[in-house]
């Protein structure tokens, strides 16, 4: 079992990546019967994503989580037809998943001013109601935050992810000689000489038993889904928690990443990978680099260091290994030019499946229009005779 002190508690405390809340649309106003006039209706609730924002701040500026919309106007002499209530917009980060009570996903927002309806305001009063207004609409929802990123770094805890994303980026990590030094995501930006920018999420290192929660599992490998590649990182000497569990080598310890990602969603598998081997500075790191190479190309060779549960059903394939030591500089460079590489391969691939298929749409809806042309030629013609 692994223990945090309570002074990294509280540092986690600083980052939040889900909140609970209460919403409630307006009320809407009274009808005037004599008249006939109708009330206004309430206002809504609404979520809408906004940039630089976080669940923490929602939190510190709202911190008894209640958003309620105004009420609609009652209708009178002077304005029979009521104005609607004010709506209410909640800002939130972009990445947001918007689920309810029962845990149904009612949206997502991805990107900067998408927005999500969470509470309808009640109609107001008119002939139908017998001129009585409903109340608004109550809901508690969960705002679940997946940072959304290029690239994604996988790794056991001092691995060197940080030192890295330190290096690759102009994030500014905390880096230390010791395990969990990272408690939170991290995200940076590598900036390349044309000016494009890919966006990196360095994720709190993993431990064997993620899947199963362990180490807050869920709570982080929920940011790798909405990463478009993985570059998993590792130390060429291998890594031991504690004295207390089991050493193991750099190529135990992909098979097990791999593993503990495969077990907590399967489709994680599918999204390009990279492997960084760091700590290339250390003695010996080169022999033990190429046992690596060699163990990666021939892995069922080496199934007998593992139990049988703790092999995965597929073993990923990575599309570059590149050896690097984050202390040094040793590499960083081919793999910041690797990783555009990917990335920009992968993108021209996506944009080709999407012209083929909007291709193939354009092509469908030419035969149908021409077959029910020709259907409507065939039934001028037999009218006529």
């Amino acid at each position: 079992m692994v223990h945090c002190s309570c002074s990294l508690l509280r540092r986690y405390g600083n980052f939040m990546d889900n909140l609970r809340l209460f919403a409630k649309g307006g009320a809407g106003g009274m009808g005037f019967p004599r008249l006939g006039g109708e009330g206004g209706k309430g206002g809504d609730v609404w979520v809408v994503a906004t940039k630089r924002m976080s669940l923490k701040k929602i939190k510190d500026k709202h911190p008894q989580k209640r958003f309620v919309a105004g009420d609609g106007a009652n209708s009178r002499i002077s304005a029979l037809k009521g104005e609607k209530g004010l709506d209410y917009e909640i800002s939130v980060p972009v990445g947001i998943t918007i689920t309810d009570e029962r845990g149904q996903i009612i949206g997502e927002l991805n990107k900067e001013d998408d927005r999500i309806l969470i509470a309808q305001g009640g109609l107001g009063g008119s002939l139908l109601s017998n001129f009585l207004p409903s109340k608004g609409q109550k809901r508690i929802i969960h705002l679940d935050l997946k940072l959304i990123a290029d690239i994604g770094l996988v790794g056991f805890p001092n691995a060197g992810k940080s030192s890295l994303l330190s290096k690759i980026s102009h994030a500014k990590p905390e880096i230390a000689n010791y395990a969990f030094t990272t408690l939170k995501p991290q995200l940076g930006k590598i900036m390349y000489k044309d000016f494009k920018q890919v966006s990196v999420a360095d994720l709190p290192g993993l431990i064997e038993g993620a899947h199963m929660n362990k180490g807050m599992g869920h709570k982080f490998l929920k940011h790798v889904e909405r990463t478009k590649q993985l570059l998993f990182v590792v130390d060429v000497s291998g890594f031991q928690l504690s004295s207390k569990t089991k050493f193991r080598s750099a190529f135990e310890t992909i098979i097990l990443l791999t593993k503990e990602l495969e077990l907590y969603k399967e489709d994680l598998m599918m999204k390009p990978a990279l492997l960084a081997v760091n700590k290339m500075d250390l003695p010996d790191a080169k022999d033990k680099f190429s046992e690596l190479v060699n163990q990666l190309q021939n892995p069922k060779g080496f199934s007998h260091l593992f139990e049988k549960d703790e092999i995965p059903r597929k073993t990923l394939e990575f599309q570059n290994i590149i050896p690097i030591s984050a202390h040094t500089g040793e590499g960083i460079e081919e793999l910041k030019n690797c990783l555009r590489l990917s990335l920009d391969e992968q993108s021209n691939q996506e944009n080709e499946k999407f012209s083929k298929e909007r291709l193939l749409n354009l092509r469908n809806s030419k035969l149908s229009y021409i077959d029910s042309s020709s259907e409507s030629s065939r039934m001028e013609i037999t009218e006529g005779h």
